[in-house]
């Protein structure tokens, strides 16, 4: 199997890279080495995660894009099919966080993190489902991280909340209308 994982160059998104490679797939390992709410740290979190997979014989590329934006999750889809040949499976781990109670949340807080939860997780299906209905016949997996937050609601995580419940939607969406294509969508709270 070969498929992207993102958010992959720390916590449970690198935890579902490293237990895929150790499985027998191959990963695209994708992060852009922000920090927790976003900001530019120059680190490549996802180089290391790489580094370990290949160490231990498995195999992995890095990929630094932003799931946000609709241009580089269709070029780290590519870059999956290119270099693996397929994509057997997208990981939807990404994540940031900008908390704050609904009164003090800015707009730039509420879209930051709908961009990368919900738009980069509609970002990284949409692309993969082109290439999932032109190689029909697959068994193909979206697995979309969502959280207690947004099923009990936060009360300082108004915009992760509204994510999350975002993703479970557009998780059942996609299981309905993939599924003659051999997608299988699910989400793991």
């Amino acid at each position: 199997k070969a498929g992207i994982v993102t958010g992959a160059g720390r916590g449970i998104g690198r935890g579902i890279a490293l237990l895929m490679a150790k499985e027998g797939a191959s990963v695209v390992v994708n992060d852009p080495g922000t920090g927790r709410s976003g900001e530019e740290t120059g680190e490549r979190p996802a180089d290391e995660v790489v580094a370990e997979i290949t160490k231990a014989g498995g195999k992995a590329v890095a990929n630094y894009d932003s799931v946000a934006s609709y241009v580089n999750a269709g070029r780290m889809v590519r870059q999956c099919a290119d270099t693996f040949g397929k994509i057997d499976f997208v990981v939807n781990a990404a994540g940031m966080l900008r908390e704050r109670m609904i009164w003090n949340m800015t707009e730039d807080d509420f879209d930051a993190v709908i961009n990368v939860h919900l738009k980069g997780t509609f970002n990284t299906i949409r692309h993969a489902s082109e290439w999932w209905r032109d190689n029909r016949g697959g068994q193909y997996r979206i697995i979309n991280f969502v959280s207690g937050s947004g099923l009990y609601g936060s009360p300082v995580q108004p915009n992760y909340a509204a994510a999350k419940m975002g993703i479970v939607g557009l998780t059942f969406s996609c299981a309905n209308s993939l599924g003659q294509y051999g997608v299988t969508s699910n989400c793991i709270a």
